[in-house]
């Protein structure tokens, strides 16, 4: 595990040896640029749960009202549960034809989709059964997406980690150059990609066991890209 690490952050390393005019010329000095990144990892202690209700009818008003009755209450069901209402919120609400093969019309469907998220990833679980209880087969398991809540301290160490790294491969290219690193040019931090969420899109049926939820270890990565000047 540790070797795949250290491949995987060398791997993200790239370097390159600028030369910018010659010595004596009166130009800016020679340059190395590098890029380093530092990981860390934490326990994520929230998690953000996509539910849905999808409802189908043959006409839209009956399904959009079906759809209504069960997301009501699986929203009362998510208050029920301890999430505070500035944490609850409609992600979507779609009305659109159920097209059959033949491209006529067999109905319509209905999604509401609800955001929920919980400060408290053990009782996610416990979550996920009672929203099934409250919107039954039409319940929907969209996303889970977990994160730290405040990750400053944890964002502080990569940003340590990966301007070290970043001055290590310089030094390394300036020996090998025959160069001796010199002051710092200029730093700047690469933004990060985001986060990937866990999709789980599914239906639950009643009487299901309860539903294990478990959130691991999250890595945080920061990356930097570093320019020095060259002797």
């Amino acid at each position: 595990m540790a070797s795949q690490r250290v491949s995987g952050t060398l791997a993200l390393l790239s370097a390159a040896l600028l030369l910018a005019g010659c010595a004596g010329s009166g130009e800016d000095p020679p340059v190395i640029s590098t890029q380093g990144t530092g990981i860390v990892n934490g326990s994520p202690d929230t998690v953000t749960i996509v539910l849905g209700v999808e409802t189908r009818a043959s006409e839209a008003s009956t399904a959009l009202n079906d759809n209504a009755e069960r997301a009501r209450s699986l929203i009362e069901t998510i208050r029920a549960q301890g999430v505070e209402e500035q944490d609850i919120t409609t992600e979507n609400l779609s009305v659109r034809p159920d097209f059959q093969p033949d491209g006529g019309i067999d109905g319509y469907i209905v999604t509401n989709q609800v955001s929920a998220t919980l400060r408290d990833v053990d009782k996610s679980g416990d979550l996920i059964d009672a929203a099934a209880g409250a919107a039954g087969d039409a319940i929907r398991i969209e996303q889970l997406t977990f994160s730290i809540d405040d990750d400053s301290d944890l964002r502080a160490q990569a940003r340590a980690r990966a301007v070290t790294r970043a001055q290590e491969q310089a030094e390394q290219i300036a020996d090998a150059a025959g160069a001796e690193l010199g002051a710092v040019r200029s730093i700047a931090e690469i933004p990060e990609t985001g986060a990937t969420p866990f999709p789980a899109s599914r239906s639950l049926a009643d009487g299901a066991s309860s539903t294990p939820i478990e959130a691991g270890s999250q890595e945080l990565a920061v990356s930097v890209a570093v320019t020095y000047e060259i002797n």
